[in-house]
């Protein structure tokens, strides 16, 4: 399994107790939708591992306490603490037609109502303060804030992102 096949559902914060759980930090809006788990993937040297649960009860504020199979002391769980989580893309709950995951905007062309086509979404930067697009447009990378307000609509069966720039935002891009 690699990172393009997988998501981030989040990160271990640390060892709960001496027998080998952990918390798991959840970076998603509906945690209910993942108390069935049977593995995660943990990022080890660049490389994902697959650890296979013994239990995963959701918490209070988006955590998770999570323990694996044959690991039942501390010792063996504390170098786990900071890894980040994964799961195969395949695990992710079904959405409306109206709503989309950010990794799904990878390569949907951006389009704002004035400056017309802007160009296709590169990266999506997930940061604690807020969600950026970025895009490719005239040679230079544009960051373009996930918000309501600047994102009108995005048609996934046309691959677009549709879009309303606060003014001057590409102008700050385009100065040299």
């Amino acid at each position: 399994m690699n990172k393009e096949q997988c998501f981030q559902l989040g990160y271990v914060a640390k060892v709960h107790g001496l027998r080998g759980e952990i918390v798991v930090v959840l970076d998603a809006d509906y945690p209910e939708d993942y108390e069935d788990l049977e593995h995660l993937f943990l990022e080890q040297k660049g490389r994902l591992v697959p650890f296979f649960l013994e239990h995963f009860v959701l918490q209070p504020g988006n955590k998770a306490l999570a323990k694996f199979e044959e690991l039942d002391r501390i010792e063996q769980v504390e170098h786990l603490v900071g890894s980040e989580v994964y799961l195969p893309l395949s695990e992710l709950p079904e959405l409306d037609d109206d709503q989309y995951y950010y990794h799904e905007l990878i390569g949907f062309e951006v389009e704002d109502e004035i400056k017309g086509l802007l160009g296709p979404v590169e990266i999506i930067y997930d940061l604690e303060t807020q969600d950026l697009l970025g895009v490719k447009h005239q040679n230079k990378e544009v960051l373009i804030p996930i918000q309501d307000g600047i994102i009108q609509k995005v048609d996934k069966a046309a691959k677009k992102v549709y879009c309303r720039l606060p003014e001057g935002l590409l102008d700050i891009y385009l100065e040299d």
